[in-house]
Order: structure tokens, then C-alpha cells, then sequence
């Protein structure tokens, strides 16, 4: 009995996916719940596994094909791959070939059977019977196609190969192209729902970005200090997103409104601190979030944004890990950038981007001292923040930072 393979449910509000790869292909076997095929929606990518062990026998819905919810992939069959069959007892007779009997397969004509069951037959033998029925009707002998299939059986592909002619003498060539002017590729349905999602950020909101400066000396010191005590206690890499983290949380409870969003002609304020944080991954950029942020310790919220990053950059990442957030935050420092306007990720009515730390000359009282200094950004809602609100919320954020132990004595 063949087993129907089916797109699964995606999760809420996505009823579409496209086929992104199949990892086997028809005649291969496979086991339960082993990963066949890649499915990519438009905010993660996921695997879809085999409900039963058999054979792959065909695929109805080829890579790049757009299918819905329990739309039919595909289907395994039961048993060994396709036309595989066990080899005779030595003793056993030409009428006991799996090709001789009457049970719906081709009897192969003289030139295939021959006289002896070298590995040509062997291969012929554990082959499906579509291939046996074009190896018969090319009148091509086994000895000469070369079997590359699962388990040294010979594919349609193989026995193409076997028919076509020998090369032509290669002539001379002209000299390459230097490249192509241009290449155009289809954009993947996460990267057009990235840019759906920002131009509608860009339509629907009143969106303005305000800028501070911090001085990262004590953050510094703080991370340098503990560092090594941290990382061995709590396997986890002491970075400066926690602190972030943690002095976005302590601006966020005292300004309610970029913690808020709004729907219809309604403003909700949110009393949880779900805390996205933007990954870049070769597909694009995803923002999975650190769920009642506020409640975790610094080395929770590293551990979390570990893991989170690590299925990221593995496409590994669930509905569940991308839905909810209440406030971003994105990190373009990473790669070298001094300042940025991030966009807002909607609903959400605030983003603060950090940059990179780049040494300043600063006037500290009457000296001029260099310091580790950091651009930060704030991109808001300008129809439920303030200015004076978002101002207000970056100063609070670079007294916390500037200042760590302010946090540990909310202060």
C-alpha cells in the first residue's frame, strides 16, 4: 500500500509553502520519519518527513512548486526499492527469475537475459520495472550501462546515458565570456515577505529614528571581568546583547508606548517583554524571540539567544520562535556598521539598533580622554510614541549601559 506524503500544517496564518528541495529521489529508500523534501514558507524553512519506510515511488510536486496545506507531495511505497527483488537460490532454474514469472513484469528478450547472470543481470534485476521496460525497448545490453542507482541499480538516467553517441573531437573553443552582465534569480518566498513586511512598515507607520551615543567602557569592563567565570559556570559566551537586553527591559517598563502596539483604533500596551532579536542567516534576516525577557537572568537570555541563532543559521527555526515579539532589537555593528535607521518590525512600535564600537576622542571634564563609544538608534511609531518618549527611553538605555549596576540595584 502506498503511503501519501502531505504538506503539513505550517503553522497560524500560513496556508502556502513552496518546495524548496527534495532530499531523495523516486527509487530511493527511505525510513520513518526521515527528512525527504524542504519545504520554505514565507517565514521559515522546514523539513518535511516520510510517514512511512518503503520506497520513494513518485513526486507530484517538483522543487519550486507552490502548494498548500495537505496538498499530496508524493508517495512511498512499501518494501525494498522499486523492482528490487531477492536473488534466487544457485540452484534454481531460469523459470524462477523474477523476470520470467507472469506477475505484471516485462520477460526480457534474448539479448538482455543472456547466458549467464553476470552483474549486468544483477543490476537489471534490482531495477524498477519502468527502466527494465526502456532497457527493452532500446535493445541495449546491460553490459553496457553503467548502473549509478541506490543500491547498484540502474537508473533512467543510466540507460539515456548508454543510448546517447559518442562526443564529437572537441574543436576549438573561443575564448570565455570574463562573466555574465547579469543574473536573474527568483527571489524565495521568505525574502519577498521580508520585503513585503518592511515596505508595509515603511506605508503603514509614522516612522522616525533618534539617535545617542554610548560609552561602552564600563560594559566593557564588566564583560572582561567576568568573562571567563561566566562562560565556565554557564557555557554560554558572554556577549553584550544581555546587557542590551536587560537596559532595553528597564526603558521599556518605564515607557510603556514602545513597548506597545496598535490595533485598529486601539493602543495595547503589553505588561510581557518579548524580546526579538534580528539574526542574519544566508536566506535572509529573521528575528526569533526571547520570550518573558525580563524574567531571565543575563546568562538565560545568552543561552536563549544561542540556541535561537544556532537554529537560525540551521534553518531550524519554528512558527513559534518568530511569533509575539513586543520590542527589537538588531545589531549591525557585527559587520562594521558606525550608524543606521533600522526599520520597525510591525505590529511592533519600536526597534534600537546598535553599531559598532569605535574608539573617540571625548571630553570627559576638562580632559580629552579616547573612549570606546557606540551609535545607538531607536526607530518608532511616531502615531503612539513621542519624541520626547523615544528621546527619553535612549537616554534611559545609555544610563543603564553606561552605567551597569544600575540594573542590579534597579536604580
Amino acid at each position: 500500500m502506498a503511503a501519501e506524503i502531505k504538506v503539513p500544517s505550517l503553522g497560524e496564518s500560513v496556508t502556502e509553502a513552496t518546495v524548496a528541495k527534495w532530499l531523495k529521489r523516486p527509487g530511493e529508500a527511505v525510513a520513518i520519519d526521515e527528512p525527504i523534501a524542504e519545504l520554505e514558507t514565507d517565514k521559515i524553512t522546514l523539513e518535511v518527513y516520510a510517514p512511512a519506510a518503503g520506497t520513494l515511488a513518485e513526486i507530484l510536486a517538483e522543487e519550486g512548486a507552490n502548494v498548500p496545506v495537505g496538498a499530496l507531495l508524493g508517495r512511498i511505497t512499501d518494501g525494498a526499492a522499486l523492482g528490487e527483488a531477492p536473488h534466487p537460490p544457485a540452484d534454481a532454474g531460469p523459470s524462477l527469475s523474477p523476470l520470467s514469472r507472469g506477475e505484471g513484469l516485462l520477460s526480457p528478450s534474448p539479448r538482455l537475459r543472456g547466458e549467464g547472470r553476470g552483474e549486468g543481470q544483477n543490476a537489471l534485476e534490482r531495477s524498477g520495472p519502468a527502466v527494465r521496460k526502456l532497457i527493452e525497448e532500446s535493445g541495449l545490453d546491460t553490459t553496457q550501462i553503467t548502473p549509478t542507482g541506490p543500491g547498484g541499480r540502474i537508473s533512467r538516467a543510466d540507460v539515456i546515458a548508454a543510448q546517447a553517441p559518442a562526443p564529437p573531437p572537441p574543436l576549438p573553443s573561443p575564448a570565455p565570456a570574463v562573466g555574465e552582465r547579469e543574473v536573474r534569480v527568483r527571489m524565495t518566498r521568505l525574502r519577498r515577505r521580508i520585503a513585503e513586511r518592511l515596505k508595509a512598515a515603511q506605508n503603514t507607520a509614522a516612522m522616525l529614528t533618534t539617535f545617542n551615543e554610548i560609552d561602552m567602557t564600563e560594559a566593557i569592563a564588566l564583560r572582561e571581568r567576568y568573562r571567563e567565570a561566566f562562560e565556565k559556570k554557564h557555557g554560554a559566551r558572554l556577549g553584550f546583547m544581555s546587557i542590551f537586553v536587560k537596559a532595553a527591559i528597564v526603558a521599556l517598563k518605564e515607557l510603556p508606548a514602545v513597548n506597545g502596539e496598535i490595533d485598529g483604533d486601539d493602543i495595547v500596551y503589553k505588561n510581557h517583554y518579548d524580546i526579538g532579536v534580528a539574526v542574519s542567516t544566508e536566506q535572509g534576516l529573521v528575528v526569533p524571540v526571547v520570550r518573558d525577557a525580563d524574567g531571565m537572568s543575563f546568562a538565560e537570555i545568552e543561552q536563549a539567544i544561542s540556541a535561537l541563532a544556532r537554529k537560525a543559521r540551521d534553518g531550524k527555526l519554528t512558527i513559534e520562535d518568530l511569533s509575539g515579539g513586543t520590542f527589537t532589537i538588531t545589531n549591525g555593528g557585527v559587520y562594521g556598521s558606525l550608524m543606521s535607521t533600522p526599520i520597525l518590525n510591525p505590529p511592533q512600535s519600536g526597534i534600537l539598533g546598535m553599531h559598532k564600537i569605535q574608539k573617540r576622542p571625548m571630553v570627559m571634564g576638562d580632559r580629552i580622554e579616547v573612549r570606546p563609544m557606540m551609535y545607538l538608534a531607536l526607530s518608532y511609531d511616531h502615531r503612539i510614541v513621542d519624541g520626547r518618549e523615544a528621546v527619553t527611553f535612549l537616554v534611559r538605555v545609555k544610563e543603564c549601559i553606561e552605567n551597569p549596576e544600575r540594573m542590579l540595584f534597579d536604580v
